[in-house]
């Protein structure tokens, strides 16, 4: 693996100073996943950061396998995982870990706590527990089985353990306080009892940790200094730092949280995933659309490119979105030294050449790489009197601007000749079926002495030729979702058009005897390379790997992602002033969320004091992105509610009890109203139409509007149960149950398709 230039980031800052402090003499830091599904781009982010600060410090970077769920993981998810890791460039050495293999020391720190007074068994069930958690504003209640002796607790864990009681009998968990203000600290669930057979252990344990309990004893066992997590652990973290106090445990590792790798019109759900392969709307793990490292790889993508971009991002504390332009340059960036330059022609319209020969044939000689003198190769096209050019390089009635063939037009082909149209076939049905051309002799390319070569062609085109081209299906991918981000339902969001097929495609001979595993540019289409699963295949299929860059883009939105500087986070775009960078490093922010918090009167004063109870990284966010947006040209004094309030409203959030959507109607609702978030909530959750009634009536007008879709889902294209889903959240305007939608839609479906 080729070594970055030197990154910092507040992570690098805290390894720097508490190795210069010898606080470590050497770091150890772990890639933990857990194996119930493939490695995503999230993933890459992560490991690409802990196997890079382990080689940029000299330290270990630890793989270790979240293995305490037995009901979802799967050998076949270990192997997958080492074999995308060992892909993307990283060596773990002999320092392959498993939590499962901690079992007996985490249930001997277990009855530790149990003998300390600091963990009981409750027989509650699921529903009661949760009913004693309170809320964000309110504390919980104590369970009636909380004061337990240590000595009766004990007998009932290890009948626990022995296998006594059924699933969800009971529960081991951990004595703190129902009061506490962060909930992940109201007596946290230790153990559940799952009589299930483990991938690895068999039978031999019928009670599994959670993972709050494991995470950070696994951490201590193997002797971690710095436990790196993405955000969504940072409430986790005061249980993690609880855990380890309770053991006595000395030296003990640190838990730092970084903002997790999110991407527009990406799903980096693994359930989510899970559910795209369970209902085959992908092929498999792997499908070239799929956010997956094995999808990235199969679609063509070179694992550099991936680790640049990783890099490109940058590490820091607040979650934000990326724009997959970024990714996208990043990989066409890398591509650009890697892929000759190749014709193929994706929906070919024939041309004839009038004025050769029917017998004719010559051999044109092309660079593989025309626009790079110092790199050598060429490769013989074959040319006839009849070609093959793409159907969207020539136009009837060409609009403003076109540069391609038209009737009466000349255009060169690439590395040949310049011909001009002469005449046009057309169907019956206004379709261009042939168009016949006119070769200018003498106006081959490098003939610069010939006057044919002196004349003006509209434009450049590529072509191949018709007899001895070869047949190729190329594919071509965009983004799996339609919606930059998804909100609840997984299914209105999917992209219907996220695969196209080019089944009559033809591609220069030339690939024949190239290496299966070659990438290319097809001229003026993208870059390309052969689909690995069916490399046997005739015709070959090709992926389409990116796209080149479209030049269009100059008059897009400015919103638009612009190539970014390399190893740097796209942020950096000037010179900060020492007012901002001690502003930035005093509240942990990321440049651009800093900064637009920085900027506002009174707006670091009220991020401060919202963050006293809430995660700064989070209130940052929510603060930057929704917040000071809503308020316009409004000074924060006009707010009809403060910090603490903005803070409840954060933590509703983070602890899962409002989704972002909801979060958001209920910062609507605050700015015009002096109710508190959680009120807002409940009425926001209570908005929500549920009505089964008027669900189906709505869900039957969709289905009668688009008779046709219903008649494409019946004979097979399932995908588009997702498209009738999203045309009724459409109808309620967002605010039916997703859920709920989608068993309707189901049960309406098989009831008149069958």
């Amino acid at each position: 693996m080729t070594t970055s230039p030197t990154i910092n980031d507040f992570i690098r800052a805290i390894i720097k100073r508490d190795l210069d402090a010898g606080t470590h003499p050497r770091i150890v830091v772990r890639f933990p996943p857990e194996p119930n599904g493939f490695l995503h781009i999230g993933h890459a982010k992560s490991s690409t950061l802990n196997f890079g600060l382990a080689a940029e410090y000299g330290g270990q970077c630890h793989l270790r396998f979240d293995d305490t769920n037995p009901e979802t993981e799967d050998l076949q998810y270990v192997d997958a995982i080492k074999r995308d890791l060992r892909w993307l460039g990283f060596d773990w050495g002999e320092h392959e870990y498993y939590a499962s293999d901690y079992f007996e020391t985490l249930y001997e720190w277990a009855c530790r706590l149990i003998r300390k007074g600091l963990a009981y068994v409750d027989d509650s069930s699921e529903n009661v527990i949760r009913s004693m958690r309170g809320t964000v504003t309110s504390p919980g209640s104590h369970s009636i089985y909380r004061d337990r002796p240590p000595e009766e607790n004990l007998e009932r864990f290890e009948a626990m353990r022995l296998g006594q009681f059924h699933d969800g009998a009971c529960v081991l968990r951990a004595k703190i306080d129902m009061a506490h203000p962060n909930m992940k600290m109201r007596d946290p669930l230790m153990y559940r009892v799952r009589h299930a057979t483990h991938y690895r252990r068999g039978d031999q344990w019928c009670i599994y940790p959670f993972y709050d309990w494991a995470h950070g004893q696994s951490d201590a066992i193997e002797g971690v200094t710095h436990s790196i997590c993405t955000l969504e652990f940072s409430t986790n973290r005061v249980l993690y730092d609880w855990y380890l106090d309770a053991l006595e445990i000395d030296p003990r590792p640190r838990q730092y949280e970084f903002a997790r790798m999110n991407m527009e019109y990406t799903v980096t759900s693994k359930r989510k995933l899970l559910n795209l392969v369970n209902e085959h709307v992908v092929d498999g793990w792997s499908d070239p659309r799929m956010p997956t490292l094995a999808g990235l790889r199969r679609r063509g993508i070179r694992p550099e490119a991936i680790r640049i971009f990783c890099e490109s991002v940058g590490t820091t504390k607040v979650d934000s979105t990326h724009d997959p332009a970024l990714f996208e340059y990043c990989i066409r960036d890398n591509l650009n030294q890697h892929a000759p330059r190749i014709h193929c022609v994706q929906d070919p319209l024939p041309v004839t050449l009038t004025n050769l020969p029917e017998d004719h044939e010559e051999n044109i000689e092309a660079p593989y790489w025309p626009h790079d003198i110092a790199k050598e190769g060429t490769r013989s096209l074959p040319f006839s009197n009849e070609i093959l050019i793409e159907r969207n390089d020539f136009s009837e009635d060409p609009p403003k601007g076109f540069r391609r063939l038209t009737p009466g037009g000349m255009v060169r082909l690439r590395h040949a000749y310049i011909v001009r149209c002469t005449r046009v076939e057309i169907n019956a049905h206004g379709k261009v079926m042939h168009l016949y051309c006119e070769l200018l002799k003498g106006s081959r390319s490098g003939s610069d002495s010939s006057p044919a070569s002196q004349q003006k062609p509209q434009g450049t085109i590529h072509w191949v030729d018709a007899r001895r081209s070869l047949p190729v299906i190329v594919r071509e991918y965009h983004h799996l979702l339609s919606v930059p981000v998804l909100e609840d339902e997984l299914w209105a969001g999917l992209n219907p058009s996220s695969l196209i097929e080019h089944s009559h495609a033809r591609i220069e001979p030339s690939i024949a005897e190239d290496s299966p595993d070659q990438r290319y540019q097809f001229v003026r289409l993208g870059y390309y390379w052969r689909d690995p699963k069916f490399i046997e295949t005739s015709p070959p299929i090709f992926n389409r790997i990116v796209s080149l860059r479209d030049s269009s883009t100059k008059t897009k939105s400015k919103s638009t992602a612009v190539a970014p500087k390399k190893n740097k986070p796209q942020s950096a775009q000037r010179a900060l002033t020492p007012d901002e960078k001690q502003w930035l490093q005093r509240s942990g922010l990321s440049a651009a969320t800093g900064l637009a918090i920085y900027q506002i009167p009174g707006a670091q004063a009220f991020f401060e004091d919202a963050s006293e109870s809430a995660p700064s990284a989070s209130v940052g966010n929510w603060m930057a992105n929704q917040l000071l947006p809503a308020l316009g040209d409004r000074p924060l004094s006009e707010l009809p509610f403060g910090p603490n309030e903005f803070s409840q409203l954060v933590q509703l959030f983070d602890c899962g009890v409002a989704s972002s959507h909801e979060t958001r109607e209920v910062l609507k609702l605050m700015l015009t109203t002096d109710d508190s978030p959680t009120k807002l909530l409940a009425r926001v959750q209570d908005s929500i139409l549920s009505d089964p009634e008027a669900l189906r009536k709505m869900i039957a007008d969709v289905l009668r509007e688009y008779r046709d879709r219903v008649q494409a889902y019946a004979a097979g294209k399932v995908g588009l149960k997702g498209f009738f889903v999203g045309q009724v959240m459409k109808r309620s305007h967002g605010k039916a149950n997703p859920k709920q939608v989608q068993e309707l839609v189901s049960e309406e479906l098989a009831r008149i398709t069958s």
